[in-house]
């Protein structure tokens, strides 16, 4: 039985049996690589053939993730476009506001397919910390003790992407980031405003989630039937506009 999150061209046996490969050696590494990290870095690795619920093998605990949680919404919106890219050196942000700096490495078989994301987060925090008291020390114009720690000159920047290990938790999330975009309350949307919504949705991967077109008629008041028809017409290129077609 063919799973529904097969790896997008990877086709026949040969291919598949060159993924499970390169996904096992890559978790080796990650076990054995990751030990060479300082506590404030964690090493992880993402089998995109599982997404959302991709993550296959972590070592470090920065983000407090483990086998089995779902990636977050870079590697979503990747999945969503089928264009996965290897990114250097962006900053992205814990739940309590640390900066981390993060990479991923997209990790391609023979053919050219994606089938796999290597993941670093390093958490800056420790590192910000060593920089304000080394200006103490130094004596740096404007460094007191009492002056809040300054952060690390900014680097292409993620840091609106959350990690998690609940779904839900994920689906909120991309669901706020969406309606938050048209800047309109619920109630006083219409037809064309939800189906912008859903578009936004969709580009951001949020459909590759568990439930997701419940969690999506739920927060734009319609049935989920009216989520599957606004997909249909997002994927014919119909015109967005006229009225409601249906409210929950």
């Amino acid at each position: 039985m063919t799973s529904s999150n097969s790896r997008h061209g990877a086709e026949g046996a040969g291919a598949r049996s060159e993924g499970e490969y390169l996904i096992e050696m890559l978790a080796a590494l990650v076990e054995s690589l990751g030990e060479a990290l300082p506590p404030t870095s964690e090493l992880l690795l993402h089998d995109l053939s599982k997404l959302p619920n991709s993550i296959v093998a972590i070592s470090g605990t920065v983000t407090r993730r483990k086998v089995g949680d779902p990636a977050n919404e870079l590697l979503l919106r990747a999945a969503a476009k089928g264009e996965f890219q290897t990114k250097i050196g962006y900053e992205t942000r814990l739940g309590d506001g640390r900066r981390m700096k993060s990479s991923t490495v997209i990790v391609r078989d023979s053919r050219g397919t994606a089938i796999a994301a290597m993941c670093v987060n390093t958490d800056l925090s420790a590192w910000e910390e060593l920089h304000h008291i080394s200006a103490l020390m130094l004596g740096l114009a404007g460094a007191t003790a009492d002056t809040p720690v300054q952060p690390a000159p900014a680097f292409p920047s993620e840091s609106e992407e959350i990690f998690t290990s609940d779904i839900d938790e994920l689906a909120m999330h991309l669901i706020n980031k969406a309606t938050a975009v048209s800047g309109i309350p619920v109630e006083l949307m219409r037809k064309k405003h939800k189906i912008e919504i859903v578009r936004e949705l969709n580009a951001r991967g949020f459909f590759m989630l568990k439930g997701a077109a419940d969690k999506a008629a739920t927060a734009l008041r319609v049935s989920r039937f009216t989520i599957y028809n606004y997909l249909n017409e997002i994927s014919e290129g119909a015109q967005v506009g006229g009225e409601e077609e249906e409210t929950a």
